[in-house]
Order: C-alpha cells, then structure tokens, then sequence
C-alpha cells in the first residue's frame, strides 16, 4: 500500500489516499479506482473483490502487467455529510464536482513536444507519457480538492489502461467512453453487461476518463500525419447500476469481469479468465450526444411507468407527475426511441430535475453533455 498526502501544511483538515499496487512495475499498466463520487458506494465493494483476488493472482505469478487499485478514491468526499446524509459528488470547501475540471495537458503538450517525437509509434506512446507526466508534477494545486485531482492523474496518466467505477442514482449497467475507443470498449461492455455503451470524443465538463484519454486523440489531430500516436489509454467510465445496488453477488461478478478484461489485455496471465467466449453484447453503442435527459415540467410525485432497462419508442410515456395538491397528471414523454438506463431514486421532484435518460442512436445534442 503507498499512501499520498493531500493536503498543504496548514489546511484545515488533513486527508490521505491510498492506493495498492499488484504485479511486476514497468510493464503493461491497468489502473482502476473506485467512488471517485464518495457518496457512490458499489465500486468500493467491488474494489474490495477485486484486492483479494489480485492478492491471489499475484502470490501464483499470474500478473504480467502492473495493476493499480485505488478502493476509495476520494477521502474528502467520505469526510463530508449534511444532516446525518453522505455527500460525495461535490466538494463543500469550492461547490467543486470531484469527476469535473481535470486537469488536460494535451495543450501544453502540444508545445513541449514539438521536434521530440518519430515516426516510432511505441517511442512516441513513451515520450508522450513522460511529457504528461512532468505537466502533471508542475502542476500546483490551491485547495485540497485540487490535489486529490492532481493525486489521482498522477497514478494514472501512464496507464494503458484506466477504469473509473461510478454508479447513477438509479440505473442498469452502463458505460461512457471516447469516440476512438469504441473497438477496444466494445469487450469491456460486453464482459459487465452494459445495456448503454455511450461514446463522445468529449463530454464535456473534463471528466477523469477523458484527462487520461482524450490527450492521445487530441494530439494526433493536432500533429496530423507527421507523426503515429495511438490512441494509447483505453479508459472508461463504469456506471454500476444504481446506489442502492450493493451486495456480495453483483460485486464479486463485475469483480470477475473486471479481471477477465485485463486477462484479454494481457495484464492478467489466467486461463480461467480467457477460456470462455466473450458474453454477447446486450447493446450497440450510442453517441452520448444521442442521449435524451427527462427533465420534471414542474414538481410532484414521480411514478414511473417504464422499467429500467426498457427498449422505449419515441413518445413513449416513462412516468407521471403528479401534483399532490390539486391531483393534476403530467406524463412525461421521450422524444428518442432507445434504452431507458437511468432515472431519479426520488419521489417527489422539484421542476428542472432530471428524472431519466435514455439512450438513443442518432445524435442531436451538443456542448457539455453530462449531468452536473
């Protein structure tokens, strides 16, 4: 285990990350954490599956490649609550979302690569690497928030590959990824079951996935044909169901998942994890920008009239609302035909509330495209 301190001399509390490191460094690099939204408890438990069956593949010489586990990546957010509630998903000290505003070098880099890179595409994956990485150590964090951000790039800007656990408030299995990615993902999603396979080459709001992907995209843009950069971390956002979907029996699954993708990345050395063919994908992916939010007209009672997990047509009825004093019915209708995979765990909204998503397949959204 590596401890990291996050916080300056004289901040007002002191608070520590830790991560634990499995198999040979220097090689092949995975790294997965887990509620970087405090207040999202089931990718802790998974975490937890996950440490004893690395422990066990390590101890039998089964890892060929590094892997990084970060079981609570944000110690800040599980400091904090409201009236006896957990409040992970935005920090109290700036108002701050702990999944926005990562820091993305891809522009400096730019810059202080320009004359240092071949035409040798694994040369260049190495050089970008080490320029990321000395971005990142320059970097000067203000508040504590800011350097659990800088902690958590630190630990995974050289990764291969980068798992991010997350979960909706509630939802079926999904998962957010870039653009070019979609070839890689696509084992990924079928492995954990994604039922909405979402894919940007940005989403907006500079999430943790896209400060370690979107950099390799962006500068093989920028320097063109000059020179081969692949699109070198595969990283992803995964959405495990709902919050209230914590229990031994999903976890330790999406644990086994987890491991069967590094096994067919090469990380894990493990023929019990490769023999069986791939699950076949329940879904084929979306653009994000093909996602519909619902949005509550006004407040009331929310009574949902479709399932999660539902194929809806467009004007489908999803839920009412209902106004609980004069008993008045609004029903709230999608626009797009897709996969009904996330919706509000609250019974009585206020207006403006998203109280669903659905996945769609043609694109007609632009700009930031995430919830707050």
């Amino acid at each position: 285990m590596q401890t990291h301190a996050l916080s300056a001399q004289h901040s007002s509390a002191a608070f520590e990350l830790h991560s634990f490191h499995f198999g040979p460094a220097g090689c092949k690099r995975a790294y997965i954490q887990a509620s970087l939204h405090a207040d999202e408890v089931p990718g802790m438990l998974v975490a937890q599956h996950l440490r004893n069956r690395l422990k066990a593949l390590e101890s039998a010489g089964k890892l060929r490649g590094e892997v990084v586990l970060v079981p609570a990546a944000n110690p800040i957010g599980l400091s904090q609550a409201i009236h006896g509630m957990p409040f992970g998903r935005f920090d109290l000290a700036t108002g701050a979302n702990f999944n926005r505003a990562y820091r993305h070098v891809a522009e400096e880099l730019k810059l202080s690569l320009e004359g240092r890179l071949g035409q040798d595409a694994e040369a260049n994956i190495r050089v970008i690497r080490r320029h990321a990485a000395a971005a990142l150590a320059a970097w000067h964090p203000a508040t504590d928030s800011e350097s659990l951000k800088k902690t958590l790039l630190q630990l995974a800007i050289e990764a291969d590959i980068v798992l991010d656990l997350h979960c909706d408030n509630e939802a079926v299995m999904h998962v957010y990824a870039g653009t070019p990615l979609a070839a890689a993902i696509a084992p990924l999603a079928a492995l954990i079951g994604s039922q909405a396979t979402l894919l940007a080459m940005a989403a907006g709001g500079e999430p943790f996935d896209e400060a370690c992907s979107r950099l390799w995209w962006d500068l093989a843009a920028h320097f063109g044909e000059r020179y081969p950069i692949p699109p070198a971390c595969l990283a992803a956002t995964i959405e495990l169901r709902g919050e209230m979907d914590v229990c031994h029996q999903l976890a330790q699954g999406d644990a086994e998942a987890l491991l069967r993708f590094l096994a067919l990345n090469g990380i894990i050395d493990c023929p019990d994890l490769t023999a069986a063919p791939l699950p076949q994908a329940l879904c084929a992916p979306s653009p994000l920008e093909a996602v519909e939010p619902l949005l509550a007209p006004h407040a009331g009672i929310l009574v949902y009239r479709q399932p999660l997990g539902a194929r809806v047509e467009a004007g489908a009825v999803l839920a009412e609302l209902i106004d609980p004093v004069t008993g008045e019915t609004t029903e709230l209708r999608c626009q797009v035909a897709g996969i009904f995979f996330g919706r509000s765990a609250h019974r009585h909204v206020l207006r403006g509330m998203n109280v669903g998503k659905v996945a769609g397949r043609t694109a007609f959204r632009a700009g930031s495209l995430l919830s707050l």
